[in-house]
Formats: C-alpha cells, sequence, structure tokens
C-alpha cells in the first residue's frame, strides 16, 4: 500500500511509473526524514495539528471562495496522460522493485533525450496546459522542502502529488511538480502531513538540483489536507 494521497487516478499513475513502493512498515522516521530533507535543501541554499493554518501574502487576498480545486491530472496534457496510462511492455512486464525494474528505469531515462519512446518523454516532460496559466486554484500535495528560516519553516518548496517524491523516490515529472515562494514561512511538523495550497498558478519552469518543475505558484493560504 503507498503513502500518497488518493485523490485522482493522477497519484495511482505516478507511482507506477515511478517504479518506486513505499511499505505502510517502512522504518523511516519524521527523525530520519527531517534530516535528508534539510542537508538537501543545504546544498543549494542555506507538531502535527488538526487545527486549520491560514496566512495570507497579498495585500488583498482573494476570497477563498475563488480557489477553484483542482487535482493534478489537471496539470497534464491529455497526451502525456494517455502515455502514462499506457506503459510499453517493458514495462508492464517486469515486476516492480525487482532488480531488473531498476535498471530498465536507470537505462530508459538515459536515453530518453535520444528516444522516440513516448512513455520515456512523458515522465521528463516540461509541456503545461497553457490554460492553467493564472488561475486561482486550491492543490493537494506533499511538501518538499527547500529553505527555511531562521525559525525553520519552510519558505520555498516543491508540492508534488505523492508522499517521498524528490526525496527517496524518483521525482514526478516537471508539469507534475509545483515551486512554491512563500517568505512569511510555512510550519511543517512532519514530511508525511500533506497540505492544501491555495494560490495564483503560473506556468513558469524551475530547475535546480533536486528537481525541475514547469509550475509555480504565488501562495496565498494553506491548511493541513483534509479529504473532502
Amino acid at each position: 500500500m503507498m503513502h500518497y494521497l488518493k485523490l485522482s487516478l493522477m497519484s495511482l499513475a505516478t507511482l507506477a511509473f515511478a517504479g518506486c513502493d513505499i511499505a505502510e512498515n517502512t522504518t523511516l522516521t519524521d527523525t530520519d526524514l527531517f534530516p535528508l530533507a534539510m542537508a538537501e535543501a543545504a546544498a543549494f541554499s542555506e507538531s502535527s495539528s488538526d487545527s486549520v493554518m491560514q496566512e495570507t501574502v497579498q495585500p488583498e487576498p482573494l476570497a477563498q471562495s475563488a480557489f477553484k480545486t483542482i487535482e493534478w491530472i489537471d496539470l497534464m496534457p491529455k497526451a502525456d496522460l494517455e502515455a502514462l496510462l499506457n506503459p510499453p511492455s517493458y514495462i508492464s512486464e517486469v515486476e516492480d522493485g525487482s532488480f531488473e525494474d531498476q535498471i530498465s528505469n536507470q537505462l530508459q531515462n538515459a536515453l530518453t533525450a535520444a528516444s522516440d519512446d513516448r512513455y520515456q518523454q512523458a515522465l521528463v516532460s516540461q509541456d503545461i496546459v497553457v490554460e492553467m496559466n493564472d488561475q486561482p486554484v486550491r492543490v493537494p500535495g506533499f511538501i518538499v522542502p527547500l529553505e527555511f528560516n531562521e525559525q525553520q519553516r519552510v519558505t520555498q518548496f516543491f508540492l508534488v502529488p505523492y508522499f517521498g517524491a524528490c526525496i527517496h523516490v524518483p521525482p514526478p515529472p516537471p508539469n507534475q511538480i509545483i515551486f512554491v515562494s512563500y517568505p512569511q514561512g510555512l510550519k511543517q511538523d512532519s514530511l508525511y502531513d500533506p497540505f492544501w495550497i491555495s494560490g495564483i498558478l503560473k506556468t513558469s519552469l524551475v530547475e535546480n538540483e533536486i528537481a525541475t518543475s514547469a509550475y509555480t505558484i504565488q501562495m496565498q493560504s494553506y491548511e493541513i489536507y483534509t479529504e473532502e
């Protein structure tokens, strides 16, 4: 069983093509994961609660009702989604997590640039849905911290559709990663905690050592994730 948001078909597809499996009985703990995230953040820069946390960054913030709730598949062009939902035989016929699976993924990813394999192209696609630009959206996801302030609040992060992305499993395609800058800082008690993020979505490419995102969000508010 995977630890991810049960919100859309893309959550299942992303985990399938990532070729990774995170067991519920994993021995990794928050204590293990936070130093790892902090170390990766330092490479290029420097209590879980049931209550909802809201912070605004705009002088005249939009009403919460103005933000349209979207799913991750809304950010992926139909051609990419179709390719990922119909993997080639060398993917579907190999057991997940096997040695052959790991080698196959490494070799296929290495050949992506010169390959006409539509599936492999979709794995690294930076193609975006242009209609999503400048849209007020509300999207759920897990936070991969990139920078922290002196209070150890997260000021820059990648928002991703499943737990562990970019840290100890391969990253999703760039069009399934959103870069968020939030100078006020977001309090994150656990990497396991998903959030709802509300803000203005931009089709803007951001690259760094951890991953590449094809979207950014001018964040207005956040809240601990709860299923609706």
